[in-house]
């Protein structure tokens, strides 16, 4: 690699090491090593046991954290909103998500400021589209399938999976072991039990397993979240939703997006680019191969007093070319 480390070694859904170039151009790191934990757990009893610098902070323990009378808030540390988006993906080739308006009904019964604002404190924001607010191509514009209760049955109706007695069985997967599923799949499956008398089934998976059969495109539905790689629209709309591309995750294939993929692939103009990938997000989000759920908001994460040079860029590759440990 040309940066600041190189990988030594990777074990799927287990643990990531970096270690330092000796070959980088610039200036070298301070750290010979980062190793980065991928395995379920806790990460917060992790943190307090001293077996990890850095962790986010769940909702669950966010205002014991935040407590200036907590002797963990003084590794506190607040980061600007990253540029991700999480969602419910829907494999289009497995029943009954091969069928757009049960996709468009499952989409359309979730209220999602509701849950921001009762369950999450406003601490999430509700996604509309692919591209989260603030990253290049985001579209204002974009309302996307909106909360109405009226369209979820209208679109249910249209399905041919409205009979709940002959509709198959639905499954969402989620990475994660020994814990209780995810808060927001939860309360979106209740929405949807609610509204369309649609009745899912949420099952936790090692991550290596749930990477595994991911790529593999095994999975019926699945509860996940996509963060840039690099500033251009290209990172979300076209990696994610192309036909064949390799992690098209949900088997999604429209022509027409494909074409106007295929022209800003090749368009000179800034301007029109943006547009033609716009374009391409609208046709997306009303195919509902997603359930888009939330957008990054400014965080909070616990770093530990021994850490420096720690900086949270909005982009998924982080910078430790200057971290160091102090002590």
């Amino acid at each position: 690699g040309t940066g600041p480390f190189v990988l030594k070694s990777y074990s799927i859904g287990e643990r990531m090491i970096l270690s330092k170039n000796p070959n980088y151009w610039g200036d070298p790191a301070y750290l010979d090593e980062v190793h980065m934990l991928l395995a379920g757990g806790s990460a917060m009893a992790m943190y307090e046991n001293d077996e990890i610098d850095i962790t986010g902070i769940g909702l669950a323990d966010l205002e014991r954290v935040t407590d200036p009378e907590e002797e963990l808030s003084k590794d506190v540390v607040e980061v600007p909103p990253s540029f991700s988006t999480s969602y419910i993906g829907f494999n289009v080739e497995e029943a009954p998500f091969d069928d757009v308006h049960f996709r468009r009904a499952l989409n359309f019964a979730v209220d999602k400021q509701l849950v921001a604002n009762a369950v999450f404190s406003d601490l999430v924001r509700p996604a509309t589209g692919v591209i989260p607010p603030g990253f290049v191509g985001f579209n204002p514009d974009l309302e996307g399938l909106a909360f109405d209760e009226e369209k979820a049955r209208e679109e249910l109706a249209k399905s041919k999976y409205a009979d709940p007695e002959t509709r198959p069985r639905i499954v969402i997967t989620l990475p994660g072991t020994g814990g209780s599923p995810s808060l927001t799949t939860e309360v979106v499956a209740d929405m949807w039990r609610r509204t369309l008398e649609v009745d899912v089934e949420i099952q936790q998976v090692e991550w290596a397993t749930f990477l595994q059969d991911l790529h593999r495109n095994r999975l019926q539905a699945f509860s996940l979240a996509w963060q840039a790689d690099y500033p251009d629209p290209h990172t979300f709309v076209d990696v994610l939703f192309r036909t064949g591309s390799s992690i098209n995750n949900t088997n999604y294939s429209n022509p027409e997006v494909d074409a106007l993929l295929e022209q800003a692939n090749i368009e000179a103009d800034p301007v029109r680019r943006i547009k033609l990938y716009q374009e391409a997000e609208e046709m997306i989000v009303e195919d509902a191969a997603w359930l888009p759920l939330w957008w990054g908001v400014e965080g909070k994460v616990l770093v530990k007093q021994r850490v420096g040079g720690m900086t949270f860029p909005p982009l998924s590759v982080p910078i430790y070319q200057y971290v160091y440990i102090d002590g």
